[in-house]
């Protein structure tokens, strides 16, 4: 089969099996990205050790400046393969010191990676109006090659979340508020997350599902107030690499979000590349925004991106914008890739 087979296949199958998911959810629970597009490890655990060298992520995003308790969102994250065999002698890595992952030589002599396992842990810190939420979970993946030029991952994240609500800041008429219990401020849950990533040289397919574990939410032993839940949230991304010229490529991608009971969400992006030092890249976020983003990756040890939204919803009347600045740090980088190889 070639590329464009597998593509087509597997695009179709999992946006048809995410769109045949239904479950109830007033809004969304989960932190937004707009910088996913360059660490997709965030919203799918297959992605963990799909480089060769130890993968680390800072990210910070302060959504709908000016408006009051809008959502931040820090997080921290970082994975790496494991197996000698897989970081020294790997076919997929760089022939090189620096070689440009969008030359001819590198897209022509591509083959799937050598079997082999990844591990990783990331945490996510989530401030909303009087509601704080942290999210850690170790994550694990397996990739083989199901094709000389094909490779196929899949991943889990077992984990916990944590929420907290800051009573000091909800204002009741009836300070016994049965909606709200004494001492039943905070929660901790069991929390799981799951994907599946198909990539090669220039496309990349994923499926992924986060809060796969539902749980009731409520802050009340009261049961007549307990219906609230945490439920799923499912995603689907593909993208695809078009190189130009020696050292500049275009890099389109989608991805499609889906929550039962809010409207399907559907990014667009496009991101220029040149040579592996710098990138341009634009996006929109159907009925909520359009994005502009910039990266550089000044050492083969830092990368660093930004992201600026502007809101496009009815948001836009009380929102400056929403500010995403990501920085990477690549640990023992033996082949000293100044940027991701796989996920480019």
């Amino acid at each position: 089969m070639t590329i464009r087979y597998y593509q087509f296949l597997f695009l179709g199958f999992f946006i048809v099996l995410i769109l045949g998911f239904s479950v109830e959810v007033v809004a969304q629970q989960r932190p937004q990205y707009t910088q996913y597009i360059i660490n997709n490890y965030i919203i799918n655990p297959a992605i963990t050790g799909i480089e060769n060298y130890v993968d680390i992520r800072i990210g910070r995003r302060n959504q709908w400046v000016s408006l009051s308790d809008a959502p931040v969102t820090t997080y921290i994250s970082a994975h790496t393969p494991i197996g000698g065999g897989y970081l020294r002698g790997n076919v997929n890595s760089s022939a090189g010191s620096g070689e440009n992952p969008f030359s001819r030589s590198y897209l022509q002599s591509y083959r799937a990676a050598e079997p082999h396992h990844g591990v990783g842990v990331i945490a996510v810190f989530d401030k909303v109006g009087p509601f704080n939420r942290t999210d850690v979970a170790a994550t694990y993946a397996y990739h083989l090659g199901i094709t000389p030029k094909i490779n196929m991952s899949v991943g889990i994240a077992p984990g916990v979340t944590l929420l907290n609500l800051d009573l000091g800041k909800v204002s009741t008429s009836d300070p016994n508020d049965p909606a709200i219990g004494n001492n039943a401020n905070s929660k901790i849950m069991p929390d799981m997350s799951a994907g599946i990533w198909i990539y090669g040289a220039q496309f990349f397919i994923g499926a992924s599902g986060q809060q796969l574990i539902p749980q009731k939410l409520s802050f009340t032993t009261n049961t007549n107030y307990s219906q609230g839940q945490l439920v799923p949230h499912w995603f689907a991304t593909a993208g695809y690499k078009f190189s130009f010229w020696e050292n500049i490529a275009f890099q389109p991608s989608v991805m499609i979000k889906e929550i039962s009971g809010t409207p399907l969400s559907i990014d667009a992006n496009l991101k220029t590349s040149f040579s592996d030092r710098m990138w341009l890249g634009v996006s929109y976020r159907k009925n909520d925004s359009f994005s502009i983003l910039a990266g550089i990756n000044p050492t083969y040890f830092l990368n660093i991106s930004y992201s600026y939204d502007m809101t496009s919803s009815a948001l836009s009347v009380v929102s400056q914008g929403t500010h995403e600045i990501v920085l990477g740090i690549l640990l023992n980088n033996r082949y000293q890739a100044s940027c991701p190889k796989k996920m480019w």
